[in-house]
């Protein structure tokens, strides 16, 4: 074995069973949360509404995630109507940012986005990294367009887990004390995760009454309280008091972006994936490859995996001309998948950008917040240059839903920064090019390739499709292990012979899929 492989470190693998359902299913990187999403469908609810109950859930159960503080991108399949909407609730940098509060220093290292270093790590850490968050205009935005129960209801159970604790688990404390450094400079975070200056050990229990009163307020008020409204000024004052440019009218003035999806065909399949912004070009270009150079007559095997590998490399090269930067690493987001009895999906990503996004949580409301300003250039001249109310306009998030005719048939998407298009991709291609069932296709071992053109794989692939990778590419075996993380995280439901069906990665410790009951 070469000296510094990874091909066989572990001796032992893991998988996770689908659940299944008639009444609907939800799948996220916590089970808690995916709970919550599939009591609101045993109770009536629908897709949407699942799906807001849950993504309000992870944000209390997985605040290195993503929260209220946060952005993304949410795509609906109506069944119904035989429509799809995607809704864009990307950050917002202020109207008062000024890139020359972000100036340059060659001592401090290249960011994570691939830009040049920043005095004190301005645009990434603390206060001055904070743009303004569109996550919770855009989930109401969704609920209002498409959901059947109400703000208040759907919040309540994550007023209970923010106010009455959650317990901590071993990754938990695996999460917080990767972030001590950040988490530490701020006080109000480390009174929630560092209680007496160390990392919430396992079984003690992670409150925050200052958000479970936000909750409470924007269950009772809906989003308008926060974006212009009182809740919204408590925010800004705290924001200001640490050293933001963010005003009140810069909430007042966000816009969650609401449009037709982005779509192409692959195979007879129509894939409904998130607009411009997003990693969804990618994923297109991506299926667009496979389908001209992919010999089907070969199966999955090493042939099969070359040919994914090319592709992602050539839809990679597409995209970094396209925005002239390399694009995220080691970001952390959060990703769920939903279905519903009447065949309604969503597919929702969001994220707070990096591990506790900026290490801020605001002390009079509790809300953690980005980092979303390390998107932006700190130099003048580049298509993500920072400039005032500028949003975001490169993500590597691309949730994804396939309908074939014009029903639907899956759900995808992942969070992991740059491994989110390659893995929604894989599992998308595997289960339309060789007819995967979603548990195979969540299981199965699979390749990552960078913006470079190296190749991470999975040795469980085996030795002659590795063979066949090292033909062509740089190959550098990983294994999937819960950390450090090689891959994505995918959560995703099916429709199947009458059947629901759900599952999340298996690397992922605290994540699963969650069955609707039947009604009594």
């Amino acid at each position: 074995m070469p000296s510094n492989s990874f091909e066989s470190v572990e001796h032992w693998s893991v998988s996770k069973k689908s659940v299944r359902s008639k009444r609907g299913v939800v799948a996220a990187q916590s089970t808690v949360a995916a709970g919550i999403g599939a009591q609101v469908l045993s109770d009536g609810g629908n897709a949407i509404d699942a799906a807001i109950a849950t993504a309000f859930a992870l944000g209390v159960v997985e605040p290195w995630m993503c929260g209220l503080g946060g952005s993304g991108y949410m795509v609906v399949w109506d069944n119904a109507k035989k429509s799809s909407t995607v809704y864009d609730f990307q950050g917002v940098l202020s109207h008062n940012i000024d890139v020359n509060n972000y100036p340059l220093d060659p001592d401090v290292p290249t960011s994570t986005m691939g830009f040049p270093g920043v005095v004190d790590d301005l645009n990434t850490i603390g206060y001055q990294s904070i743009s303004v968050p569109g996550a919770v205009k855009g989930l109401c935005a969704a609920l209002s367009d498409s959901g059947s129960r109400g703000l208040d209801t759907l919040i309540e159970p994550s007023v209970q887990l923010a106010q009455n604790g959650v317990p901590a688990s071993w990754f938990t404390t695996l999460q917080i004390a990767l972030a001590t450094k950040e988490l530490s400079r701020d006080k109000a975070a480390s009174d929630i995760f560092l209680p007496g200056g160390i990392p919430l050990q396992p079984e003690q229990v992670m409150v925050n009454p200052s958000l479970a009163n936000t909750l409470s307020k924007l269950a009772a008020n809906g989003p308008d309280v926060m974006y212009g409204g009182t809740l919204g000024q408590q925010m800004v004052e705290d924001l200001n008091a640490g050293g933001s440019c963010i005003e009140l009218s810069d909430f007042a003035d966000y816009n969650v972006l609401c449009s037709q999806s982005l779509h192409g065909e692959h195979r007879g399949v129509t894939l409904h994936t998130a607009g411009s912004t997003s990693g969804g070009p990618r994923l297109i270009d991506t299926l667009g490859y496979i389908a001209e150079n992919l010999d089907l007559q070969q199966g999955a095997g090493p042939h099969n995996w070359v040919v994914y590998a090319q592709a992602l490399q050539h839809a990679w090269r597409k995209h970094s001309e396209k925005i002239g930067r390399a694009t995220e690493v080691g970001g952390c987001t959060s990703h769920l998948s939903c279905v519903d009895e009447n065949g309604h999906m969503v597919a929702l990503t969001y994220t707070l950008l990096s591990r506790f996004g900026s290490g801020v949580v605001l002390p009079a409301s509790g809300v953690l917040m980005n980092n979303a300003v390390s998107y932006f250039d700190p130099r003048n001249g580049y298509p993500t240059s920072m400039s005032p109310g500028k949003r975001i306009n490169a993500s590597n998030m691309c949730p994804t839903i396939a309908v074939k005719d014009n029903e639907s048939v899956f759900a995808v998407g992942a969070s992991g920064a740059n491994f989110i298009m390659p893995c929604t991709t894989i599992i998308t291609a595997l289960m339309i090019d060789h007819g995967f069932t979603l548990e195979e296709a969540i299981n199965h071992p699979r390749i990552d390739v960078a913006e470079n053109g190296d190749v991470t794989a999975d040795p469980l692939l085996g030795a002659d499709v590795l063979n066949a990778l090292r033909s062509h590419f740089v190959v550098k075996p990983a294994q999937r292990v819960v950390f450090p993380k090689r891959y994505a995280c995918p959560s995703a439901v099916s429709r199947d012979n009458g059947w629901l069906y759900g599952n999340n990665d298996p690397s992922q410790p605290i994540g699963g899929a969650v069955a609707a009951c039947s009604l009594k």
